[in-house]
């Protein structure tokens, strides 16, 4: 657990602003605040390597000072099977930062309600890299900066309601960035916005909504490379359900509706 940064200086350095909250210039270009130029966050290099045998219980805010963690014992199959449980659990609120989930990943982290991942990284995504499950309409998921790889499926879990936004983060060989649970027992209408997205292939999609539930996801400044064909998909719609059936595919693409973003949003390469 970690005390609020306080500043004591009138004037504080720019760098020392900027290592406070975790960024360096490297991010801030990757945050689009250099206009046209962009270069993606290098990945970090874990300063310890921590076994988890039981999942973490974060309330308030965790800081994981760049240590990666990962499972062991009950957490350490490194299947692919449902219903594992995470390394870390995040209470109504949470803050989780500066943190490496390694190999075998386990179910990543659950949001309970609110949270905030800041600057996270997967190195080898286990189930899913994490799980938003609040059940308010009112409820906010921000992911900011950080990178996954490897996950053969989702990378982000969208079960419960309210709002979820990635921002600034980087993915590589992936199923899709985002998905709506297609078929979860109780459903929910659903908001997604990502930008500023680095997604290198192989992937199948950034973002997957429940066009019935009335979901929505906003996308730009999405940057796909090694896919010239264009094979990523950035919005796909579905056709969900809370039976337990395989969702059925509606169609992808910008429709000014359900997924909101124009050509000029997304860049191949």
């Amino acid at each position: 657990m970690t005390s609020p940064v306080r500043s004591h200086a009138r004037r504080r350095p720019l760098t020392g602003t900027l290592a406070a909250l975790g960024l360096t210039c490297t991010t801030l270009l990757a945050s689009g605040m250099s206009g046209t130029a962009h270069a993606a966050a290098a990945w970090p290099t874990p300063t310890k390597s921590v076994p988890v045998s039981k999942t973490i219980p974060v309330s308030g805010t965790y800081d994981g000072k760049l240590q990666r963690f990962y499972g062991s014992g009950d957490l350490g199959d490194g299947g692919q099977s449902e219903n594992q449980s995470p390394i870390f659990n995040l209470s109504d609120g949470a803050v989780l930062k500066n943190v490496i989930i390694g190999a075998p990943g386990a179910d990543g982290i659950h949001c309970l309600g609110s949270c905030t991942l800041q600057n996270v990284w997967w190195e080898d995504v286990g189930e899913d890299a994490a799980t938003f499950k609040g059940t308010s309409s009112s409820a906010t998921y921000l992911v900011t900066g950080g990178g996954a790889k490897s996950a053969s499926d989702k990378v982000f879990q969208f079960n419960g309601a309210g709002r979820l936004t990635v921002t600034g983060f980087q993915v590589q060989n992936f199923g899709k960035l985002v998905r709506s649970c297609g078929n979860c027992k109780t459903q929910y209408k659903r908001t997604v916005v990502v930008s500023d997205i680095d997604a290198t292939a192989p992937g199948k999609a950034i973002v997957g909504i429940n066009q019935n539930y009335g979901d929505t996801a906003t996308l730009s400044r999405i940057r796909i490379h090694g896919d010239s064909s264009k094979k990523i998909k950035p919005c796909v719609r579905y056709q969900g359900n809370n039976t337990g059936k395989e969702p059925k595919e509606l169609g992808s693409g910008p429709d000014g509706t359900y997924c909101k973003y124009t050509t000029s949003d997304i860049s191949y390469s």
